[in-house]
């Protein structure tokens, strides 16, 4: 019998690797978490877990691994203009540092969890992978430094693929609410209201199911070299999905929902193409709008109050600072 794929998932006990790190167990991977754990864990108990700092990883604690998935650093601009500095160490810094040591160490692959915000802000036009990206924003200018940075170390025997993400929504153990559809299905529970900085703004959205089927595709890529693939479910403005959120609350709970643009420009506005990833990785996205309200609505118990901190991850970071447990 053919032995199981070693992962190992750097940042896997956060949001989405509290979804991703049990579905790549349950599809016949042999994954360990690595992570510092600053949002608590809430892996299953069947998930290797190691806690510590990447930084502390040596060569020698790479070597056992197949693949290395980076979903570790900052996770949104509101932590990364709070810390720009946090924001490019463990944004650009980090993963490159893991990716020089996990080549060196014979890894042969190494996914990294970039984002289509380095797209920035496009007009009316879908991108591709081999549109330029052009971000003046601190956390999408991270994570395209942080591309860059692993490309370069890509060979014959040492995989990069860089997964531009888009905006990911729906339920995770580790739960958030300022994301996109998250934090209009709160607000709207919450406050009968939808707020919006300008409806016209569109955003690619992806479902936590269909990131996770993205990644295992991305695992049985075996074409040497460096890629950098767009994944998301649908493109959308954010009109439209509150527009969705409102109906379904109407709908389903007969309680009306405004919705309030409040028509300010927003210089973050892209959608995306992911048919390279169709091609070359055969990602066949399946979830919509209503598949990952759904998704929040029937665990809706386990976040409804709406007030925890843990929810929101600029109030848990701000907090670890305070108490110095990171120091930028």
């Amino acid at each position: 019998m053919m032995a199981r794929k070693k992962v190992l998932i750097m940042g896997g006990a956060g949001f989405i690797g509290s979804v991703l790190s049990p579905y790549l167990h349950h599809a016949g991977y042999d994954v360990t978490v690595a992570d510092a754990c600053w949002f608590g864990n809430y892996l299953p108990a069947e998930i290797k877990l190691v806690k510590t700092d990447l930084f502390d990883l040596k060569q020698q604690d790479l070597v056992e691994y197949d693949s290395i998935i980076f979903l570790a650093g900052l996770s949104n601009d509101p932590m990364a203009e709070f810390s720009p500095k946090s924001n490019f160490i463990l944004n650009t810094a980090l993963p490159s540092y893991i990716g020089f040591m996990a080549r060196e160490a014979g890894v042969k692959q190494m996914i990294f969890a970039s984002s289509c915000s380095v797209y920035g802000y496009t007009l009316n036009k879908t991108y591709t992978e081999d549109d330029p990206a052009i971000c003046n924003y601190p956390y999408g200018v991270s994570k395209l430094q942080g591309e860059r940075s692993l490309m370069a170390l890509a060979e014959e025997n040492f995989r990069v693929l860089c997964i531009r993400q888009g905006t990911v929504c729906g339920f995770s153990p580790r739960m958030r609410l300022d994301l996109a559809m998250n934090t209009m299905l709160k607000n709207a529970l919450q406050k009968g209201k939808i707020s919006l900085s300008n409806h016209r703004i569109w955003r690619p959205i992806l479902g936590l199911e269909d990131l996770c089927m993205g990644y295992k595709a991305a695992l049985e890529f075996d074409s040497p070299g460096a890629e950098v693939f767009n994944i998301s479910s649908f493109n959308t403005t954010v009109g439209e999905l509150a527009k969705s959120v409102a109906d379904y609350i109407e709908t389903n709970l007969d309680k009306k929902i405004e919705i309030e643009d409040l028509n300010v420009q927003d210089y973050r506005n892209y959608k995306v193409s992911t048919d390279k990833a169709k091609l070359l990785l055969n990602y066949q996205p399946k979830q919509n709008d209503l598949d990952i309200i759904n998704n929040l609505f029937q665990h809706l118990d386990y976040f409804s109050d709406f007030s925890d901190e843990r929810f929101y991850n600029i109030e848990v970071f701000k907090k670890l600072v305070a108490n110095n447990i990171i120091n930028p």
